[in-house]
């Protein structure tokens, strides 16, 4: 059975409620055809960035299904999902951002040959139903009066993210002056602003195809060149007690199979 530990009080009412530059190691082929029930009764811990909460979840219960394995998913921010991985307690590692990935292989963490993007992750300003507040681009987060939520930066990778593509832009001291609230993970930004806690906030793009998000936000496309789009790795960590089994997890879920997953929820795939 799968299980599902989070570390936030408010990550658990969001399930309630409901650089760039991505290349391709190769090819991936389906890995379970020949793997049925091979891994039954062994264990598995994954660490991963709680905004990739929906897809994860799915292709976790069909790893489980296919192979038999008992898959456990711990969800964070991708600075705490790091702490967990440094501290020998996962086996796969999925930040949100691939700044994360590139210290834990600096520093030895994961296996350099084990690591596959999956798919991109590109920042949208999101703002409530309606969008009281008239806003239509960036520059307009700096505006006097408008009320922000951000991620933490040095807590999910969207908080680092936003703070980078303000600070592009020009409008750092002020996005920090109009925002009220930082989050230690992207899910609770989502809940500010269908909220109408918030009157902006920037997030990922797939969110806005999350249920919980239906009818209750709209999203504001932050132009290429303006914006700081990441990619999501994966990796087996060196500390991983099963290296079979968790190779054939990072395989799976970079793999043809998965990839309807991950575009099912509004991820955008890799270049080839």
């Amino acid at each position: 059975m799968k299980k599902v530990c989070t570390f936030i009080i408010i990550m658990v009412l969001a399930v309630a409620l409901a650089g760039s530059g991505c290349t391709e190691k190769g090819a991936s082929t389906p890995v379970l055809k020949n793997q049925e029930k091979a891994f039954e009764g062994r264990h598995l811990t994954v660490c991963s960035g709680a905004g990739l909460i929906k897809p994860m979840n799915e292709l976790i219960e069909s790893f489980e299904n296919e192979t038999g394995a008992d898959v456990e998913v711990r969800y964070g921010g991708s600075a705490e999902i790091f702490g967990i991985l440094t501290s020998k307690e996962c086996d796969i590692f999925i930040p949100g951002d691939y700044y994360y990935t590139g210290q834990a292989m600096e520093r030895n963490y994961v296996f350099n040959e084990s690591v596959e993007n999956l798919t991109l992750h590109i920042p949208v300003i999101a703002v409530s139903a309606g969008n009281p507040e008239n806003i239509s681009k960036l520059e307009d987060l700096a505006k006097p009066g408008i009320k922000l939520a951000l991620g933490d930066a040095n807590g999910p990778a969207i908080g680092k993210v936003s703070e980078a593509i303000c600070e592009k832009a020009g409008i750092l001291p002020e996005v920090e002056n109009n925002t009220i609230v930082r989050t230690a993970t992207v899910n609770q930004l989502l809940i500010y602003v269908i909220s109408e806690e918030v009157d902006a906030t920037i997030i990922w793009e797939d969110m806005a195809s999350w249920g919980e998000a239906s009818g209750k936000l709209e999203i504001i496309p932050i132009p290429e060149e303006q914006n700081e789009i990441k990619t999501i790795p994966t990796a087996v960590s060196v500390y991983t007690e099963d290296p079979e089994l968790a190779e054939t997890f990072n395989t799976y879920i970079a793999g043809a199979e998965a990839k309807e997953i991950w575009e099912k929820w509004g991820f955008e795939p890799c270049s080839p």
